[in-house]
C-alpha cells in the first residue's frame, strides 16, 4: 500500500487561541503564583512553595503573604490522572520528611518483580533488567495520590480551583501575566446556553504549566518562543483497566512480545493493588508503522493469553482509562523550560524514563525545583518595583532571568539519574525489537555511555504507515470490553451537546481521506472518531483527554470544565 504520513493531514497548533496578547481583566483573580494542572507536578510545586511561605511567615521573610493557586480542569482532583503506578517515594520524602511511610498515600511496597516474554500461548521468564527492579518502591493509585496531595496543599493555604481548564495564556509585552479559563455552558455551536458561565481571568507573577502530556499551552509557548530540543518528543499510548479478581498476582509483572509485532515498541504491566484489585495495561509507541494501530484492541487481545486469562477469570472490570506518555527521554526535554513569568514542569516537560517506567517522582521533583526557583526569584526582588512592573504600579511577571535557575537545577538533578543514563534506550528500539534489545543491554552495562552520542529521531507523525495489524478478532474473548463500554467505565459524563474541542483537517473545509479516517478511528481508544464509508465522523463527547490523536492528527484544545473522564481508583 502507499505509505500514509499522518503529518500530511495534521492541522497546525491553534496558537492564536492558546496565547492571547491581553492584560488580565480588571476583575481577574489576583495570585502571585499559579500552577496550571492539579497533578503530581503542580500540587508538589504548590505544596513546596506554601511550605516556604509558611517558613517566612514565622520568620518575617519576603514570601510571607504569597498567594498560590492551582487550576485543574477536572471536576475533582485526580479524575483526569492515570498511571500504572509503581512509585519511587523519593519526592514524598523530600516534601514530607517527618511523615512515616505508612502515612503516605501508597498501597504498599513491591513484593517482587517478574518480566515475561510472551508468545501467543506461552511465556518465558526473563531476568529483570536493573532499570526495572522496583525494590523500595510502592504500588499506588495515582488518583488517590493526587487527592491526598490536594488535601495537603489546601491545609497549607493553597487555593485549589477544580473544574476550570486554562484556555489561554495571557501575555503582555512578551511576558506571561496569567491565564484565561474556558467558558462553560455553551451549546454545540458555541453560543451561550443554560448554565452559561463566562471565562475567568487569573493574574499571576509566575505561571507554572504542569498540564501533563501534550499540554496545549506548553506546546504553544514553546512554539512561540522557538524553543526546541535535541530530539523531537515522541509518545506512546497506554490503555489501562482495573479489575476486581479472586486472586491478584503476588508480584509486579511486565511483559513484552505478543500481542505486539516486532516493529512496534511497547509492553504490558500487571500490578497487584490490594483489596483483590489488579491493574493491567498495554503501552505502545505511536511510531508503530500501522494504519490500524489500536492499543485498546491490542489490550483486549492480550487478555486472551492463558496467563492473563487465569488472573481475570471470575473477575469484573471496575474502571478503564487511557493516556499518552512522553517517551523521548532526556534528549527530548525542551532546551529551556523557563521564561518571563513562566515555568514548565512534569509530563509537559517530557520528564519520563521509559526504561524504568517511572515518571511520577520526576513530575513531583520538577514541581519542587520550580517552587524553589520561584521562591528565590520572589525573595530577590524585594519590596520595590523593577522593569517588569506595569505602568500602573501593579507588579508584573517575574523576568525569565530570575527563574532560569530552575533549568539549571533540573538538569543537574538528572545528570546522575536513570533518566539521563537511559537517554538512548527507547530510541535503540527504532532499529527493531531484537537489535534494540541488544543495544539497550549494552547501554545498561556501560551506564549509558554506549553508543557514545545521541540517537536521532523524528516526530511520530512524520513516520510512514505501511502495514495493517488486522485486529478484528481482538474482541472475541470473554473478558473483552468494547470501546463504548470502556468509555462508560471511565466515568465520562461530558454533555452530549458540548462544543467540539477537536481541530480536524490540515486545511479548513478539506475532507479527511478515508485511510486517514481509518487511522484516527483505530488509534482513538474511546471511539471519538469513526469511519462511515469515506467520511470521518467525530463524536467529541466521547473524548477522555488521552490526546493520542493530538500526536498524529486532530488537535486537542481545552473544553468545558469537568468534561472528560472521572477516574476514582486508577
Amino acid at each position: 500500500m502507499k505509505p500514509l504520513i499522518p503529518a500530511s493531514a495534521q492541522p497546525p497548533l491553534p496558537r492564536g487561541r492558546l496565547i492571547v496578547e491581553e492584560d488580565p481583566d480588571p476583575e481577574a483573580v489576583p495570585l502571585d503564583v499559579l500552577f496550571v494542572g492539579g497533578g503530581p507536578a503542580g500540587l508538589a510545586g504548590a505544596i513546596r512553595l506554601a511550605q516556604l511561605a509558611a517558613r517566612d511567615r514565622a520568620e518575617g521573610g519576603p514570601l510571607a503573604d504569597l498567594e498560590i493557586g492551582v487550576l485543574e480542569k477536572s471536576g475533582e482532583l485526580g479524575e483526569h490522572c492515570l498511571s500504572g503506578a509503581v512509585v519511587n517515594p523519593e519526592a514524598f520524602h523530600t516534601l514530607f520528611p517527618d511523615l512515616d511511610e505508612t502515612e503516605l498515600p501508597l498501597r504498599g511496597r513491591v513484593a517482587g518483580d517478574r518480566v515475561l516474554l510472551l508468545t501467543e500461548r506461552g511465556r518465558i521468564r526473563l531476568p529483570t533488567p536493573p532499570s526495572m527492579r522496583n525494590h523500595g518502591h510502592h504500588v499506588a493509585s495515582i488518583c488517590e495520590v493526587v487527592r491526598w496531595l490536594g488535601g495537603q496543599a489546601e491545609e497549607l493555604g493553597v487555593n485549589v480551583f477544580t473544574g476550570f481548564p486554562a484556555d489561554a495564556l495571557l501575555v503582555r509585552g512578551g511576558q506571561v501575566v496569567g491565564v484565561r479559563t474556558t467558558p462553560a455552558g455553551l451549546d454545540r455551536e458555541g453560543n451561550p446556553a443554560g448554565g452559561y458561565m463566562p471565562a475567568t481571568d487569573l493574574s499571576a507573577r509566575v505561571t507554572v504549566l504542569a498540564e501533563g502530556t501534550r499540554g496545549p499551552l506548553s506546546q504553544a509557548w514553546l512554539e512561540r518562543e522557538g524553543v526546541g530540543s535535541a530530539n523531537p518528543q515522541i509518545f506512546a499510548l497506554g490503555v489501562k483497566e482495573l479489575w476486581e479478581v479472586a486472586q491478584p498476582p503476588d508480584a509486579v509483572t511486565h511483559t513484552m512480545g505478543w500481542p505486539l509485532p516486532r516493529d512496534a515498541f511497547g509492553g504490558s504491566f500487571i500490578y497487584p493493588m490490594g483489596e483483590n484489585l489488579v491493574s493491567l495495561g498495554l503501552v505502545v509507541g505511536l511510531d508503530a508503522p500501522y494504519v490500524d494501530l489500536d492499543v485498546h484492541a491490542l489490550l483486549q487481545r492480550f487478555k486472551q493469553h492463558p496467563f492473563v486469562r487465569e488472573i481475570l477469570d471470575g473477575g469484573e472490570i471496575v474502571e478503564w482509562g487511557a493516556k499518552t506518555i512522553p517517551e523521548g527521554g532526556y534528549h527530548a526535554i525542551p532546551d529551556r523550560l523557563s521564561g518571563d513569568g513562566l515555568l514548565i514542569a512534569g509530563d509537559a516537560a517530557g520528564l519520563v524514563d521509559v526504561a524504568s517506567l517511572k515518571g511520577i517522582h520526576y513530575a513531583m521533583r520538577s514541581g519542587v525545583l520550580a517552587a524553589d526557583a520561584i521562591g528565590r526569584a520572589l525573595s530577590d526582588r524585594g519590596a520595590g518595583m523593577d522593569q517588569s512592573d506595569g505602568a500602573d504600579g501593579v507588579e508584573g511577571a517575574v523576568p525569565g532571568g530570575r527563574l532560569a535557575s530552575y533549568d539549571a537545577a533540573l538538569r543537574e538533578s538528572l545528570i546522575q539519574d536513570p533518566l539521563y543514563r537511559n537517554r538512548n534506550q527507547r530510541l535503540a528500539f527504532k532499529s527493531g525489537f531484537f537489535a534494540g534489545g541488544v543495544r539497550a543491554g549494552l547501554m545498561q552495562v556501560t551506564g549509558g555511555t554506549f553508543p557514545g552520542g545521541r540517537i536521532p529521531s523524528e516526530p511520530d507523525a512524520a513516520g510512514p504507515r505501511r502495514k495493517r495489524l488486522g485486529l478484528e478478532s481482538a474482541y472475541d474473548g470473554e473478558h473483552a470490553v468494547a470501546k463504548v463500554d470502556a468509555v462508560f467505565r471511565s466515568g465520562n459524563a461530558t454533555r452530549d451537546d458540548v462544543p467540539s474541542h477537536l481541530v480536524v483537517g490540515a486545511v479548513a473545509g478539506t475532507e479527511v481521506s478515508p485511510v486517514m479516517a481509518e487511522l484516527y478511528a483505530s488509534l482513538c481508544p474511546a471511539g471519538v472518531y469513526e469511519r462511515d464509508g469515506d467520511r470521518l465522523v467525530v463524536n467529541a463527547p466521547n473524548c477522555i483527554d488521552c490526546k493520542a490523536t493530538d500526536v498524529l492528527g486532530p488537535r486537542w484544545t481545552p473544553r468545558e470544565g469537568g468534561s472528560g473522564p472521572a477516574y476514582k481508583r486508577m
